[in-house]
């Protein structure tokens, strides 16, 4: 005859065995998957927004969700957000935001579709739901946010679901739990052309949470009428300006490896102010 209690204690042990191994799996798990800057979240739900890819008009949903967890972005006035949808450049205004994989769903026409889930400060999302100028900026930068990440071209006819907060499920995101400071640039030993100014300028980097996908230049160039004064040479990890004749030069190093052919340049006359926009290839300097 066999012993029942030793049949019980070895199911016990064993039990505790497959535990134990799932505990040491999840364990291990979010140790690769989190730092001390960023951890796992689960975002709640905000609104979700329907509009189509171009030019195959495809269905796109977009998950519009809060969390505190994401860095709330600077403050923004009603005149200064206005102001920036005349100048017709609202992404020059940086809101923190969790970019999410896309996923497949199924809408309410038992139809497939694509879903995205884009996170961003809880008090913020508040603020947008209070005021449709607000929230339509919200959405338009979200839109432009997934276009520049996943090479996207969404439709600006968008709608906004007023009985459905979001589509499918929303998914934990992996997230900083710090704004990406602005970089502090490193020195260049070059003396500057004789009469010419170091301009104003700020480097920071796109997404501000995550890993970063672009190096972004912001140069004041006040007296420039126009781009075809200024000479500007991209490097690995180095950038040069010279607005001839000898109003302006500037010569920095960046602790960044960046994409020099894919590098993009972009002048605004009426602010007098140059973009530059550079793919980050390998961050490994920092």
């Amino acid at each position: 005859m066999t012993d029942s209690s030793l049949l019980s204690s070895e199911l016990e042990l064993q039990q505790q065995e497959e535990l134990y191994q799932q505990l040491l799996l999840q364990t291990v798990e979010k140790l690769q998957t989190e730092t001390p800057d960023s951890k796992v979240i689960r975002p709640h739900p905000g609104m979700c927004v329907k509009t189509l890819s171009e030019p195959g008009k495809d269905k796109v949903f977009i998950n519009i969700c809060q969390s505190n967890s994401v860095p709330p972005p600077p403050e923004l006035s009603k005149e200064e957000l206005v102001q920036l949808l005349q100048l017709d450049d609202p992404s020059s205004y940086r809101v923190p935001m969790s970019l999410g994989e896309p996923h497949t769903e199924v809408d309410n026409n038992s139809q497939g579709c694509t879903a995205y889930d884009v996170v961003i400060n809880q008090e913020f999302f508040q603020k947008c739901q209070k005021d449709p100028l607000f929230q339509q900026f919200v959405i338009l930068v979200s839109v432009e946010g997934l276009e520049n990440k996943y090479n996207l071209e969404l439709n600006r006819e968008w709608k906004v679901l007023k009985n459905r907060k979001f589509l499918g499920s929303i998914s934990e995101q992996n997230i900083r739990t710090k704004s990406r400071p602005v970089i502090q640039e490193l020195q260049s030993e070059e003396t500057p052309p004789a009469g010419a100014k170091r301009p104003d300028f700020t480097l920071f980097v796109e997404p501000p949470i995550g890993e970063p996908e672009h190096l972004i230049a912001e140069i004041k160039l006040p007296g420039v009428s126009s781009s075809r004064s200024l000479v500007l040479d991209v490097g690995e990890d180095r950038l040069v300006l010279t607005a001839r004749p000898s109003l302006f030069h500037l010569d920095i190093f960046h602790p960044f490896l960046i994409d020099q052919e894919n590098s993009m340049a972009q002048y605004n006359n009426g602010t007098q102010i140059l973009t530059v926009t550079l793919p980050v290839v390998s961050s490994g300097k920092l």
